[in-house]
């Protein structure tokens, strides 16, 4: 197991003519951004990577290019859900023969299972690798909410099932999880400075696409102790943070980055671009920042 910490970066999944292809030059080009800011871990074809408007041919690509492409200099995470269990093994031993060190697995979504079928779920997703399993929590999206509770249940179950990252946006499921003695990563942008003054292991932050570097300064202030130099630092990031979870999110940080000078291309449609008065708001933000 790894004790994955620190900061992961769900990176954007560039594409080309106009959402056709995936744009591999510039995905590549985006890790070493990644990596030489210093994230600790880079996540693959999560939600900030628009895995659902992806084959599940470009998501295999994706992976098998960025595991190897980051050969090591960062721990990688890939998104291996699924609504059947049976894909979801499928797809996550893939992930992990393409060098993944982490699964990150939602509950079966859209009239998914109750808790008994979501544990369930996880046993055998996590049964079927060796690597460690991330659950993922977003229940405003899969319509489940693995609480404390069952999470310590699937904990219990599967020896592999280590960390969750949730994305409730709830500072007090945070301090729920962490005192449950897991690792725990905060999945809500505009509590990267709280999370971790909680005790996260670290934050799934998309806004690192846009600021890898800060975010790293930030966990390396508080995890030294220097919590007013930290909360200086968050003062600075707090406004991108609160705009990326008021607007549409991927459109949002894909604009972000590209004003941070890495163009990612367009979200894939339906998914619309900000409005024109809303990437100038988004432009004030990023030049202050």
């Amino acid at each position: 197991m790894t004790d994955l910490a620190g900061i992961c970066v769900p990176v954007c999944t560039p594409f080309s003519n106009g959402g056709a292809q995936l744009d591999e030059a510039a995905l590549l080009g985006h890790l070493d951004a990644m990596l030489a800011a210093g994230v600790h871990i880079i996540a693959l074809c999560g939600g900030t990577g628009e895995f659902p408007f992806l084959s599940e041919a470009e998501k295999r690509r994706v992976i098998e290019l960025g595991c190897g492409h980051i050969d090591g200099r960062a721990k990688v995470v890939a998104q291996t859900s699924a609504i059947r269990t049976e894909d979801g093994i499928e797809a996550s031993k893939h992930a992990e023969g393409a060098g993944a060190d982490c699964l990150l697995v939602l509950p079966p979504y859209f009239e998914g299972p109750d808790a008994d079928g979501v544990l369930w779920h996880y046993e055998r997703v996590a049964a079927s690798v060796s690597c460690e399993v991330m659950a993922y929590n977003i229940p405003q999206y899969s319509d489940f909410d693995v609480t404390p509770e069952l999470f310590a249940r699937i904990r219990k179950a599967s020896g592999n099932v280590t960390c969750i990252k949730d994305s409730t946006g709830d500072m007090l499921r945070l301090e729920q999880l962490v005192a449950t003695g897991a690792r725990v990563f905060n999945g809500a942008d505009y509590l990267n400075l709280y999370g971790l003054v909680a005790g996260c292991a670290g934050c799934f932050s998309g806004s690192g696409n846009a600021m890898p570097a800060q975010l790293v300064k930030l966990y390396d202030l508080v995890m030294a102790g220097k919590l007013e130099a930290a909360a200086a630092l968050w003062g600075r990031l707090r406004p991108a943070a609160v705009f990326f979870s008021t607007h549409a999110f991927n459109p949002a940080i894909k604009a972000a980055t590209e004003m941070a000078g890495r163009p990612l291309g367009e979200c894939r449609l339906p998914v619309q671009p900000l409005a024109p008065a809303e990437r100038a708001a988004l432009a004030e933000i990023m030049a202050a920042i």
